[in-house]
């Protein structure tokens, strides 16, 4: 049995549920949101570890369009802004438009409409086709000969396994990215020693974290432009931010100063605060906000080792000066596949072009939006959409804004068919690569995962939210080309 829809949407998280509110409200009729898991959320439905949160202001990080006045704090952990998801879905009553245990297996367009196909089999085919699938819940972990001789429990901290107790344990922690700064704190309070392998020192700032009082909640529901203020005037700071990754020796010099006095007031011992100090400029890797991290680095039973993992013996960790640690769990803290998210997208567009092909010199969407060659198709979150300084809800919004407008032009001007335009793609992507050239992600003296395996930053938008808005607003059909149709509705 073949589905026929007219807008299909791969994911339920945030780009996913900002979509099918937006398509909807642009009048399409027919949409139906293919997900892997069983639940909505995303991010937030894989990422269950101790202390998980987000790192941006509970009510920046929310729809403009459902905003929340019962944040109970000003950064909210994961289990809240999942139960705040849900809670969207069910006053949208897009849990009907959802498809769960469906993971999207090939896309292919026929000259007229997407035909996809799914792991278990099931065949959909639909006007639009649109990718929300997000990229910080598909666990990367290191290839380390021996890994698997590892004897204790060893899971990724996107895959947390819950079932084990790690009180009074040995603890090896792989990696010091944004996760472990939030779970090495709460595992530390109950294991016997934690061991964190550091290949690259993070900055780590403190947050302006707390809980919001029950009557200032009590006041955001009562006046709705309250939470909507906040929510702007967060915005507003956080575009300030921005400047850090500028190079304006202001901000620079006011950020250093907030990492050294967090990193002072808990670090005494000299040669720690040498090892947690970063060898690269401020900005080039992602800036983690923590109140609890060096705290957590000054305890006793947590020790700091500056090199990668070489290999692993038994429950015996290698580091690459060849020091030895036992261990009896082993946590990956090791990040997400980002830039090669092509592995996972087998689409096929016009003459037989895939993905893959398509993407051979590294990822590449006009405006990240769409990608020349496949017709009818829009990327949430695609290339150069990612922020270092501020919140990606608000990149999605002026996304599917975009997409909306378009949509209704397209309604306007009789189409049924657009393909993006392949010059506008190529300048675009020059552009970017011309202001990331002298930036502070490729030439402050580091390596991340903004970059793609030949070292491109094919992730991150160089500019503030605000730019990419205007830009957003400002760009319509003239940024694509209508196709002829080939045939009936399939």
């Amino acid at each position: 049995m073949k589905h026929k829809t007219e807008m299909l949407i791969v994911g339920a998280g945030f780009s996913g549920l900002t979509m099918a509110i937006e398509a909807r409200k642009r009048g399409i009729g027919e949409i139906a949101i293919l997900e892997k898991a069983g639940d909505i959320g995303g991010t937030w439905r894989e990422n269950t570890y101790p202390g998980v949160a987000c790192d941006i202001p509970s009510h920046l990080y929310s729809m403009a369009t459902h905003l929340n006045p019962d944040w109970s704090r000003a950064y909210a952990g994961g289990s809240e802004i999942q139960a705040y998801l849900q809670k969207v879905c069910r006053d949208e009553g897009l849990y009907d438009l959802c498809h769960f245990h469906h993971q999207l297996k090939s896309a292919r367009w026929d000259g007229d409409r997407w035909q996809v196909e799914t792991e278990d089999g099931q065949r959909w085919t639909a006007r639009f086709l649109v990718s929300a699938i997000g990229a910080l819940h598909f666990p990367s972990i290191p290839a380390i000969p021996g890994a698997d001789s590892f004897h204790g429990p060893k899971f990724h901290s996107a895959e947390w396994d819950h079932e084990t107790d790690l009180s009074g344990k040995r603890i090896a922690v792989v990696g010091t990215g944004a996760s472990a700064v939030q779970f090495v704190p709460e595992i530390a309070k109950t294991a016997a020693h934690v061991t964190i392998f550091q290949r690259s020192a993070p900055y780590v700032l403190p947050r302006p974290d707390g809980p919001i009082a029950p009557w200032v909640r009590s006041l955001y529901r009562r006046i709705p432009a309250l939470p909507r203020l906040r929510r702007k005037l967060i915005y507003m700071i956080f575009e300030y931010r921005h400047r850090v990754f500028r190079g304006e020796e202001r901000m620079v010099n006011f950020a250093m100063k907030m990492w050294r006095k967090g990193l002072e007031s808990a670090i005494t011992d000299p040669d720690e605060r040498e090892r947690l100090t970063p060898d690269y400029r401020i900005g080039c890797k992602r800036i983690l906000s923590s109140n609890d991290w060096y705290p957590a680095l000054a305890r006793d039973n947590v020790t700091v080792i500056p090199y990668g993992v070489a290999s692993i013996e038994g429950n015996q960790i290698i580091a690459s000066d060849d020091s030895r640690t036992r261990a009896d769990v082993l946590i990956w803290g090791t990040g997400f596949h980002v830039t090669d998210v092509v592995e996972r997208l087998n689409i096929t567009g016009t003459d037989g072009l895939t993905l893959r092909d398509a993407w051979v010199d590294g990822m590449q969407a006009n405006l990240g939006t769409a990608i020349a060659g496949f017709p009818n198709f829009f990327m949430l979150l695609g290339p150069h959409t990612g922020l270092g300084h501020n919140s990606v809800v608000l990149m999605i919004e002026a996304q599917v804004r975009h997409i909306g407008r378009v949509l209704d032009q397209m309604q306007r001007d009789g189409l049924q068919v657009i393909t993006p335009d392949p010059t506008k793609q190529a300048a675009f992507t020059q552009e970017m690569q011309d202001r990331h050239a002298d930036s502070v992600w490729q030439a402050g003296g580091c390596t991340s995962w903004y970059q793609d395996a030949q070292g491109r930053n094919t992730t991150l938008w160089p500019g503030t939210v605000s730019e990419y808005e205007k830009r957003m607003a400002q760009a319509g059909l003239e940024h694509y080309h209508p196709v002829p149709s080939q045939g009936g509705d399939r």
